[in-house]
Parts: structure tokens; C-alpha cells; sequence
């Protein structure tokens, strides 16, 4: 049972805060010790974390402190509170004694009150939290009050010179360095922080924006937080808000530049999350309308749009208790897929085998509620994963790339290495793939750009998800197919047609592009590095080639260690990957290396009569596979993971691996494009050529 308790208590009436805490204390108290058949002291002693609202408050409580010592808890030549003497204004002590309250009611927030609230940082949540009120009618008091926030210029001159770059923070003051031009606006929301998840693709996105409505004559202005990103550069938009991404910013920014409209789809899921919350203030959203992302987001909008359309989706469910998930996943079957609603990059994404593991999921999920339940999908195993993103004005929608991932489903796609174009997709999966994200585009009244992600499981095709934004492939396709997608959008989303920007047929590349992840994992010893539906990927690369195996080469170069052209390959799979393991391994001795296993895998492809060498496991004996990677004997290691745990030893084999820079590979379809891209390595030369030399042969 848990060792602590916090209640969030709004006293009525005449009853104090100490009254209402001691009565609980004691029924729940009783109660519990009455189920339990015991008698005995249950609740530890209180401890207070106090608020602190005024200057004699904080006077009167170090004097306290200073005459009971042993109560503070406070060994000798121990002092929590030096006394300064400083002057405290007669208008602030007179302040605190209006303010106090006995009841441990907030008192209503005068002008002067409030003001002092903001100046000191507080937001309008954390005020309407404190007095049990909605965010809503705090900013509503708050402008009828008229405290609205400033916005001064950054210098970026270090006051040796007038500064003009448009750089805004705000502030309570009273001098506001806003500038007006005239011009018509538009504002765009950044992504934001960088993460695992968010990071530098949506940035770009918003780059081109910003770069699309200049050309259109458009002031462009840009409020994001991250000053490592090319958004926050001088010279990306004509005007630049240093604001964090809330609605309450947000908000404050809108009514002063009052511009035509704002973008919400460029910057992934942290403006996204916005995009109700504006359009219940008034905020004109351009492209995409909210109520389209709520459908794509809410599980039960989103499953009757594809009846109505027809599609084929994995059974599935929300779930907002454990006895509900449970429900669920006997009535789709095991394994399912689980996560939260409306979060980005997979994050506390799972799959589960057991009722047990979905237990434990349940009983750990992050801000589980009516309006945010958990998602549970039945997983296709051995299904193929496929992306696409494309772009639409409302009437015609183009796709931009379909994707083939080279790691099957269930890896997450910001992990998996995809290729465009498809490489074993027969052309009528790829018509219904098409047909299908044009389909759910209208449906959805999609202006700028929509992600797809499907799941091919032999003939059949499932819709997974559907993401009516920018996706964190917009600039992988747009450089693999030479059309830069976020800046069609955005014109798109200011009321130009495909059809007067001349986009309107898809363009299937002649040669390969590879798209791969770049992960952290040299940076955080002992950390697992098997993939899964979490993402964990810090960034990534891209290989070109009008042959796939260099392709898929070259971009193991650019996020090394590279590929091996010979030498021995230490193969270890858990007991569901011995029978597809077997063509990968004769395919590694056609090239050449040498084949090194552990007694499960080994006996497997002996079985098979594959030549191979037994090497013992780590707590067999030595020489054992750790001496041999160690020592450098191994060029390249296949291990594939036993479960959601890993073993001890897969961990340890996986973190030798990354500090020999040896490369290694976590799922079966990742080793056999290794061993395609190596067969090209040793066949052909690696050229180098411009992203303008691919291209050129369509201009």
C-alpha cells in the first residue's frame, strides 16, 4: 500500500484545513485498521509544506523556528533562515493581513494582487489550481482586470547599439517594444523543446513554412522556446517569440499580433495538443481543422470512420482501469500493443504478451482519464510496416512517398530504417495503400499534410494510424523525392490548390533512398539497446543509391559503426527467430564470413546444415563470446532480444558490441539487409553524388 497520500482539499464554510485533515486521518485510520483486524498506530506524524503568501507570514514563522529548534528539527549550529533586516514596505504588511484567511480559502485576487501573482511567474493554471477554478475564467479576470503581458526585445547588441532584430520575450512591465507593420499575418507554433520523439524533422518543417508564406507576402511569426533550432535563427521569420508553448502564451501573443491565423501542424504533437484550446478562444486554425485531429486521436471516432470507409484495422480498444484493458485483450487476443492517447515518439509504449505484463502496465500508465484512456491493439507478428505521407488541399491529395520499414512491426517507426520506394510490395498492395490514404484525406478534410502508417500481413492491409500533421518523414520524402512537402503545405493552408503549385501526381524516385535512425546508446553504458515500440532514437541519416544494398550501406556509414565487407559473425536469436534466421545465415556464408554461435542458435543451424562454430555463452566457461568480441574476432553481431526483460547476458553482449564499434543488429530483417547492403559493398564502388544530380534526370 502506498506510504503516502495527497489530497487536493477546497474548505467550505467554517471548517479549517486542520479540522477537515485530522477528521480523515482518523476515519480512514479506523476503517483500515478494521478490515485489517489490527490495532495500531497507522498514519505517520504530519509534516506541512506551507505557503508562504507575505513578509510578516515569513517573519513570524523564522521567529518560530528560531525559539523551537528541536521541533524544526535542527542540531546544533543548524539555521535554516538568516535574518537580514530588511525594510519591508508598510503597504506589503498591510497586504498580508488582508490576504490571510482562516478558513484556508484564497481569497479573490485584487488588481494589485494579481498583478504581483504574474510578475513573480505565476501562470494562469497555477493560479486557477489554487483557487479552484477553471484556467479559462482566470485569463478572464485576469484581461478584465487589464494585466496583460509586454513583450520586450532581446539585445542581441549588448546595449552598445540599438537592437532591430525582432526577438520578443515577454514581461509585466509597462514599456511594450512590440513593433506593428502593417502586413498581413500569419503565426507558426514550433515544436519546442527537443526530445526523444520531437526533435529537428518538425523543425525543419517549420523552417519551410515560415520560408513558403515570405514568398507569399505573408509576415511570418514564429514563437518557439529552442534556441539550438534554425526556427529561432534571425533571418528564418520576420518576427520571433521566445514563449513556451502553452495556450496561456500562446493566447497573449494572439491578441496582440492578431494575425489571420495560426499553423499547428508543423511543429508535431506539442502544438497539436493546442489546437482545441485555441480554436475555444477564438483562434482561427489554418489547414487541418481541430475536430479532424480529434477524430485521427479519439479511438472510437477514429474506428467508425474506417467502417464508414471500408478499411481494415487491427481489433482494438480504450481502456481507462485495469479491468477494462483486461477485458479488452481476452476479447482481441494476445499479443497487443499498448499506449497512451495523444503522446508522441511511443513514449510508455509496450507490447504485451501476458494478462499479467498488462497488468503491470495498467497499475504504471501515465495520466490515465476519461479523456486520455489507454490504446490497446491487437499486434500482427511478422507483419510488414509501411508509412506514408502525402498532401492534400481539400479536394485532391497527393502522395508524397509510400515507405517500406526494413524492421517488421512493432519496432517503432521513428527506430526503423524505411526505403522509398518499396522494395517486396506487390503493386496491388501498394494501388490499396494509395487508395486508402486518399480516402481517409477526404474523409478527414485534410488541408496540408497527413502521415499514414499501415501493416501488410501477407495479402491483407491494416490501417495502424492515421496523423493529420506534419510527420518526422516530411524531410526524408521531400529530399528523396526533390519537392520540398512542408512548403507546399503551407500555401496549401493559405488557400492555394495542388494544381496552382504543380504537385499533383506522385514521383516514384529511380534510384533508393534509405532513411536510418541514429541512436544515444554510446552515451549511456548499460543501457538495453534492443528496439521496440518506444522510440529511442536521437536523429537520423539518409543513404542514396540507384542500388538498394549501397543505399542501405551508405547509411550505416553515415550512423556507424559501418557495415563489415568480411570476417565472422556472431549470430544469437531467441527460440521464435531460429527458423528465419536460417536463409540470413547461409547468405553471410555466400559472402564469405564465418559463422559463430551459442548452443541454442548453433544446434539450430547445425540442424539446418549450416557450417557454423560453437562459442560458449558468458557464464559457460572461457573463451566465451564476451573474450571473443573483446578480443576483435567478431565483425558483426545479429542478437535478436528473448522478451520485454532482456537477460542479463543479451545486455551485456549488446554494450561490448557498441564499445568495440562492431555493428549489431537487434531484429532478423535488419541482419538480412545487412547482408544485401555488404553483398553491394563488396560488388561495386561507392559513388558520391549530389541530391541535384539524382534529381535531375525528372527536371
Amino acid at each position: 500500500m502506498p506510504n503516502h497520500v495527497h489530497a487536493l482539499v477546497q474548505p467550505t464554510g467554517d471548517n479549517s484545513l486542520s479540522e477537515i485533515l485530522h477528521s480523515w486521518k482518523s476515519f480512514t485510520a479506523n476503517e483500515i485498521n478494521r478490515l485489517m483486524r489490527r490495532r495500531e498506530e497507522l498514519w505517520m506524524h504530519e509534516s506541512y509544506d506551507h505557503i508562504v503568501r507575505d513578509w510578516e507570514e515569513l517573519l513570524s514563522w523564522r521567529r518560530y523556528i528560531a525559539g523551537n529548534p528541536e521541533k524544526a528539527r535542527l542540531r546544533d549550529a543548524e539555521f535554516v533562515l538568516q535574518e537580514r533586516h530588511i525594510l519591508a514596505p508598510d503597504e506589503q504588511i498591510a497586504q498580508a493581513r488582508r490576504m490571510r484567511d482562516g478558513s484556508g480559502k484564497m481569497p479573490e485576487l485584487r488588481r494589485e494582487h494579481f498583478l504581483r501573482a504574474k510578475k513573480l511567474g505565476f501562470s494562469d493554471r497555477q493560479l486557477a489550481v489554487a483557487n479552484a477554478v477553471a484556467e479559462v475564467e482566470i485569463r478572464a479576470k485576469r484581461k478584465s482586470l487589464g494585466i496583460t503581458p509586454t513583450y520586450r526585445l532581446v539585445d542581441t547588441c549588448a546595449a552598445e547599439f540599438e537592437a532591430y532584430t525582432p526577438y520578443y520575450y515577454s514581461t509585466y512591465g509597462d514599456e511594450n517594444e512590440r513593433r506593428e507593420s502593417g502586413k498581413r499575418k500569419i503565426m507558426i507554433l514550433g515544436g519546442g523543446p527537443n526530445r526523444i520523439g520531437q526533435g529537428i524533422e518538425f523543425d525543419y518543417c517549420c523552417v519551410h513554412a515560415a520560408f513558403a508564406l515570405r514568398e507569399l507576402g505573408f509576415e511570418t511569426i514564429m514563437v518557439n522556446s529552442n534556441p539550438e533550432t534554425v526556427s529561432t535563427d534571425y533571418d528564418t521569420s520576420d518576427k520571433l517569440y521566445f514563449e513556451p508553448l502553452t495556450l496561456e502564451d500562446v493566447l497573449n501573443i494572439y491578441d496582440q499580433e492578431k494575425p489571420e491565423g495560426v499553423f499547428v501542424q508543423f511543429g508535431g504533437q506539442t502544438p497539436l495538443n493546442l489546437a482545441i484550446g485555441l480554436r475555444a478562444a477564438g483562434v482561427p486554425i489554418l489547414g487541418t481543422q481541430p475536430e479532424s485531429i480529434e477524430t485521427a486521436e479519439d479511438r472510437k471516432l477514429f474506428a467508425a470512420m474506417l467502417d464508414k470507409l471500408g478499411l481494415r484495422q487491427t481489433p482494438n480498444g480504450s481502456a481507462t482501469s485495469t479491468k477494462e484493458a483486461v477485458l479488452i485483450a481476452k476479447r482481441i487476443g494476445y499479443p497487443v500493443l499498448v499506449r497512451p492517447s495523444f503522446v508522441l515518439g511511443g513514449r510508455a509504449m509496450e507490447l504485451v504478451y501476458t494478462e499479467a505484463d498488462l497488468r503491470r502496465y495498467m497499475a504504471n500508465a501515465i495520466e490515465v482519464t476519461p479523456d486520455r484512456p489507454v490504446l490497446i491493439d491487437r499486434f500482427l507478428e511478422d507483419a510488414i510496416e509501411v508509412d506514408v505521407d502525402c498532401i492534400s488541399d481539400g479536394e485532391t491529395t497527393v502522395i508524397g512517398a509510400i515507405m517500406e520499414h526494413i524492421e517488421e512491426a512493432g519496432i517503432h517507426s521513428g527506430d526503423s530504417a524505411c526505403v522509398i520506394p518499396t522494395f517486396s510490395l506487390s503493386q496491388r498492395i501498394l494501388d490499396e495503400i494509395s487508395s486508402a490514404t486518399k480516402a481517409m484525406a477526404r474523409e478527414l478534410k485534410v488541408r496540408g499534410l497527413m502521415n499514414v502508417q499501415f501493416a501488410v500481413k501477407g495479402d491483407d492491409v491494416y490501417v495502424l494510424e492515421v496523423n493529420p500533421r506534419a510527420s518526422r518523414t516530411v524531410p526524408f520524402v521531400s529530399k528523396a523525392i526533390g519537392v520540398p512537402l512542408a512548403k507546399l503545405a503551407a500555401k496549401v493552408m493559405t488557400g492555394k490548390s495542388l494544381g496552382e503549385l504543380g504537385f499533383t501526381k506522385e514521383i516514384v524516385p529511380k534510384h533508393f533512398c534509405v532513411k536510418e535512425a541514429v541512436f544515444p546508446f554510446l552515451r549511456y553504458e548499460g543501457l538495453d539497446i534492443s528496439l521496440g515500440p518506444e522510440m529511442k532514437s536521437t536523429g537520423e541519416v539518409m543513404g542514396i543509391d540507384i542500388d538498394l544494398g549501397l543505399a542501405y550501406a551508405k547509411s550505416q556509414m553515415a550512423a556507424p559503426p559501418p557495415l563489415p565487407k568480411g570476417g565472422r559473425v556472431f549470430i544469437s536469436v531467441k527460440d521464435a527467430d531460429k527458423e528465419t534466421i536460417i536463409p540470413v545465415a547461409r547468405e553471410f556464408l555466400k559472402l564469405g564470413f564465418e559463422i559463430v554461435s551459442t548452443s541454442g542458435t548453433a544446434g539450430a543451424l547445425t540442424k539446418a546444415k549450416i557450417k557454423v562454430t560453437k562459442v560458449f555463452k558468458i557464464h559457460e566457461g572461457r573463451p566465451n563470446v564476451l573474450d571473443r568480441i573483446k578480443n576483435g574476432d567478431i565483425n558483426f553481431i545479429v542478437n535478436t532480444p528473448s522478451g520485454k526483460i532482456p537477460r542479463e547476458h543479451e545486455v551485456v553482449i549488446r554494450n561490448a558490441a557498441l564499445a568495440a564499434k562492431i555493428p549489431i543488429m537487434t531484429t532478423v530483417r535488419a541482419a538480412l539487409a545487412s547482408a544485401n547492403g555488404i553483398r553491394s559493398l563488396q560488388k561495386r564502388k561507392v559513388q558520391v553524388r549530389s541530391l541535384q544530380e539524382y534529381h535531375a534526370s525528372r527536371a
